[in-house]
């Protein structure tokens, strides 16, 4: 899997995979039922520091993730994943659908590469921060924006699932990282 900038993709993995999750009736459920296994079967390359060896904890600590030598608790970010689904609700009835049908074609699009496909990720975030009214911070909003395009990309087309999730995990890395790990 790719890895981002910023080093391990494990919370925007976490926090994307449980923003999708809470979609009801959402097309894309069988994908995304895939994509929770092969996360679990074969976990990304950079997870060199991570520590899970399957056990049951029975100490009432909950379970979690070393990166960058800290704990990263994983409940934790799947809870802000399910809020921020919550709040992206609302926000996905302020985007146009031309954005989406645009980013639809970008996306299925095999000749972009990883890197053109995020700029242009970047580049509908960007467009949506100037014409979406969000009363909240300027990093949430990227951070709920990006996750709302994914939602609905995956949506109108289940098969782009996978490009879109590790798009958006790599864009929330490279441009979001600091943010989301001071959201816990």
């Amino acid at each position: 899997m790719d890895q981002g900038l910023c080093g391990n993709v494990q919370v925007e993995r976490i926090l994307v995979y449980s923003f999708l999750q809470h979609c009801p009736n959402c097309a894309y459920r069988e994908e995304l039922d895939s994509l929770k296994s092969q996360l679990i079967v074969s976990p990304p390359e950079s997870f060199s520091n991570e520590f899970d060896d399957g056990e049951l904890q029975t100490d009432g600590n909950r379970s979690g993730r070393f990166q960058n030598g800290s704990l990263v608790d994983e409940d934790i970010f799947q809870l802000i994943g399910a809020q921020l689904a919550v709040i992206g609700d609302q926000v996905a009835r302020e985007i146009q659908p031309r954005v989406v049908n645009d980013l639809i074609q970008q996306f299925a699009n095999e000749n972009l590469s990883k890197e053109e496909i995020m700029r242009r990720l970047s580049n509908a975030v960007e467009g949506l921060m100037r014409t979406v009214p969000l009363e909240m911070h300027q990093e949430k909003a990227m951070l709920v924006l990006a996750m709302v395009l994914a939602k609905t990309v995956a949506n109108k087309m289940p098969s782009l699932l996978h490009r879109v999730f590790n798009t958006t995990v790599n864009y929330i890395n490279q441009n979001l990282h600091e943010y989301v790990i001071n959201m816990e």
